[in-house]
């Protein structure tokens, strides 16, 4: 490629990812213009969010992700992103299928179906209505009072998935 190249594309793309001439002035716009977020070590996304916009602090990455400004799930595939809560319901109709696919013969292994499934929406949906947002251990909690069998991280977190896959794949 020739130089000319690089030296036109290069600013383009710092300029598009908001590493220079940064024009978003929150965490949340930062993560809509980009679409997802790469946010599989916490610190070093929260880190990367920060970088593009210049008054940004740690304080101010941690309040837009506990306010629910912007989420960090497994849309993409089995790693963690950043999403914009605008933009989660058509990137998980889109992308629960396939993944709920390629998780179908880890799921097998754990004993998880898609009845398991089925008790753990309604039991999140009905302990999480009205924007009442739960951390692991009582979502734990939720799931076993509905007989899932949360035993182990890798179950827990199957179950949950497994759930929220199942939601967008039913609309």
């Amino acid at each position: 490629m020739s130089a000319t190249f690089f030296s036109t594309i290069s600013p383009l793309r710092l300029h598009n990812q908001q590493l220079i001439d940064a024009q978003l002035a929150k965490v949340e716009d930062v993560v809509h213009w980009l679409g997802a977020v790469q946010a599989q070590d916490f610190v070093a996304a929260k880190w990367a969010l920060a970088l593009r916009v210049p008054s940004a602090t740690e304080a101010a990455v941690e309040r837009a992700f506990n306010e629910g400004k912007i989420l960090r799930t497994h849309v993409l595939r089995p790693t963690w992103h950043f999403v914009s809560p605008t933009d989660i319901r058509w990137m998980l109709l889109l992308t629960a299928p396939r993944i709920r696919q390629n998780r179908i013969h880890d799921e097998r292994k754990l004993e998880l179906d898609e009845s398991l499934f089925k008790r753990s929406r309604a039991a999140l949906t009905k302990a999480l209505r009205g924007n009442n947002p739960l951390p692991r251990k009582e979502l734990r909690t939720v799931l076993d009072r509905a007989r899932v069998g949360t035993r182990g991280e890798e179950r827990l977190a199957r179950s949950l998935r497994g759930a929220v896959s199942l939601a967008f794949e039913s609309q």
